[in-house]
Order: structure tokens, then C-alpha cells, then sequence
């Protein structure tokens, strides 16, 4: 059975992207390999994870350009699921994270959405049970 690998999602520049993914939410870099004329494979993923990772790509039109931070049209388009809300939520806060709400308790969790600095909405879930 297939299973999804990699997930693109662009950012204003690769360096940008990997100030935020991994200094600010400590992804853990996954690939960082040159393709040439200035493209790169870059990945990153949750730290010590094994799932799938997310591709960061710079746009290479104004098209793609105009899509940053709003590919999924202001909905929530990613879910960074924990185990430590509270610690990792602080952490988080600590390193600048902008979270666009206050902690709240649903029937499948504690979330809040946070936004990355290009304006792609996430929630950091911790599912309940």
C-alpha cells in the first residue's frame, strides 16, 4: 500500500524556511542537497521522527510566489501532534512561535493554532486519551 513520503510547502527561501522548521520548532533536517542553478532538496520533519517529512520549496514563478502561506486558503493545512503540550507550546512561545489563540480543551484534544512566519496555519493538537 502507498504511503505519503513528502509534503511540499513552500517558503520565501530555503534558509528562511529552515531558520523557522528547525530553529524555531526543532525539526530535526532531514536533507539538505544542492540540485543545482540554485534548487535544493530540503527536508525536515518533527524531531526524531519517521513519518513524512515536508518538502521546502522556493517558488520559481510569481504564481508559485503568490501561493506562500496560503496554500490551503486560511484553513488549518497542517497538524503537529504532541504529547507535551504544555512543554512543547512553551518551547515553542520561548522561540517566537505566534500562536493565534489560547490553549483550548476539545473533545479530541488540547490545541491552539499557531501561524508560521509566512502565514500557513497549523494546530499543535495533543489528541485526548
Amino acid at each position: 500500500m502507498p504511503t505519503i513520503a513528502n509534503v511540499t510547502l513552500l517558503v520565501p527561501s530555503y534558509d528562511e524556511g529552515l531558520a523557522f522548521y528547525v530553529d524555531a520548532l526543532g525539526f530535526d533536517l532531514v536533507a539538505d542537497t544542492d540540485l543545482g542553478d540554485g534548487k535544493r532538496w530540503v527536508l525536515v520533519r518533527p524531531a526524531g521522527g519517521s513519518g513524512p517529512a515536508l518538502l521546502l520549496a522556493e517558488p520559481a514563478n510569481e504564481r508559485q510566489a503568490a501561493r506562500i502561506g496560503d496554500q490551503t486558503g486560511g484553513r488549518v493545512g497542517f497538524f503537529l501532534f504532541t504529547e507535551d503540550f504544555a512543554g512543547d507550546h512553551a518551547k515553542m512561545t520561548d522561540r517566537g512561535v505566534v500562536f493565534l489563540e489560547a490553549p483550548r480543551t476539545e473533545s479530541y484534544g488540547t490545541v491552539a493554532v499557531f501561524m508560521d512566519p509566512f502565514g500557513n496555519k497549523w494546530d499543535l493538537l495533543q489528541p485526548a486519551g
